[in-house]
């Protein structure tokens, strides 16, 4: 396939061009100028090269079709998300929208028209980044958006939703505007975000799965008093009580050991000075595991060890878990359509589950879905320090189009 890799950097680095920011990473948010400027960009790219349709969808999705001969009415939907976090780098997301984008370019000048058709999609949503609301892209494929959860939600700025989304030239669904119903399959090709592929030499993930998410937030009420003055055994310090909770919640995720993982991220301690017991504490939890059983045996018992160790310590407690999302399995038939064609091509791939969340655990509930990783040095992402060699990327985009060739044109 030639300079394939070459492509796929040039189209990273100019998809980039639009959003940098000034400390040299990319930050690209929903309905600013830059993500504006990125997709009418896109638009532009694909129109050039000759998509039979370039459009976009109310929230401001833009796709890119190659129209099937045969089956009218079935579509074969590839791409990713198009923003980012703040600060971040060229291949989360991006990566997806460029490799289904050449995607289609080759399979349109080497087979022509497909029996059905395909489309890349460059997602408007899915970081959460700017609003608080995630997967906004995706959501509004299939009718998920409520109104109610958007409207007067405000970025740091102080500006409404709806008031970016409008001077961007988008809007909500109606009751008018039809669910799709086209989409028999959709494969998101993505950067790992972790460091299984390097460190286990691998070129290609297929992923089997997406995994399962619970977080909390542990609030610890004591009482602040005088570090000189208030002795040892009479302290109801929710410092030393939380560090009690978070060792136990280490040890004992170690003791599951893959694919389990809990990270306490935040703590916030009052009044946080140097001479006073800490009377309140808040930190958060985020557990993870591919089997919904395992994780809630895990929280489950994690809680009420929580509330074992602050009822000893003499401190009140309140864990209040405000996000359950449940594994999502990535569709068998198109797993096994993405491992032929890395069997077929030699390809030195690894099946794995997805640690983080992607689009595709959204899209997984209404169409068969899958997803091809890449390999991410030294694990890193959501950074300017973000990178995949440029044989991994041209490896991806290789899978990619043999298997949307699967899909498509048989």
């Amino acid at each position: 396939m030639g300079n394939l890799g070459q492509e796929v950097e040039i189209m990273l680095d100019w998809i980039a061009n639009f959003a940098k920011d000034s400390t040299g990473g990319v930050t690209r948010l929903l309905y600013s100028k830059e993500w504006l400027n990125t997709q009418q960009g896109l638009e532009s790219k694909m129109k050039e090269l000759e998509f039979d349709k370039v459009y976009y969808d109310e929230v401001g999705n833009v796709f890119g079709r190659l129209e099937g001969s045969s089956f009218k009415n079935e579509t074969i939907l590839t791409g990713s998300h198009v923003d980012t976090v703040k600060n971040g780098g060229i291949y989360d997301g991006q990566y997806g929208i460029v490799a289904g984008i050449l995607a289609l370019k080759y399979l349109k000048e080497k087979y022509g028209q497909p029996l059905r058709n395909i489309e890349v999609v460059s997602m408007a949503e899915e970081e959460g980044s700017r609003f608080p609301y995630v997967f906004l892209g995706v959501k509004n494929i299939f009718n998920m958006i409520e109104k109610e959860d958007l409207i007067g939600k405000t970025d740091t700025e102080g500006i409404k939703f709806e008031c970016a989304m409008r001077k961007s030239g988008f809007r909500f669904k109606t009751d008018d505007d039809p669910k799709r119903q086209d989409i028999k399959a959709f494969i998101e090709a993505h950067i790992e975000q972790g460091n299984v592929l390097e460190l286990e030499k691998k070129d290609i993930g297929v992923v089997s799965s997406i995994v399962g998410q619970r977080r909390f937030i542990f609030e610890l009420s004591g009482q602040s008093n005088h570090a000189g003055t208030t002795p040892m055994k009479y302290r109801k310090d929710t410092l030393y009580t939380s560090s009690l909770i978070i060792s136990n919640i280490v040890g004992k995720a170690r003791k599951y050991s893959d694919p389990l993982v809990a990270t306490v991220g935040k703590i916030d301690i009052t009044p946080n000075t140097s001479n006073v017991v800490p009377g309140k504490t808040i930190f958060t939890l985020d557990v993870r595991h591919t089997n919904k059983g395992i994780l809630k045996e895990f929280t489950d018992m994690i809680c009420e060890d929580s509330k074992k160790i602050a009822k000893e310590n003499d401190v009140e407690i309140d864990i209040n878990m405000w996000m359950d999302e449940d594994p999502v399995p990535m569709d068998e038939k198109i797993v096994n359509v993405l491992k032929e064609q890395c069997n077929k091509e030699n390809v030195n791939y690894k099946i794995m589950h997805s640690g983080a969340g992607h689009d595709s655990q959204i899209m997984a509930q209404f169409v068969p879905t899958a997803m091809i990783f890449v390999p991410s040095k030294d694990g890193i992402s959501h950074s300017p320090l973000e990178y995949t060699e440029t044989k991994h990327l041209e490896e991806g985009v290789n899978l990619l189009i043999n298997s949307l060739y699967e899909l498509a044109y048989k």
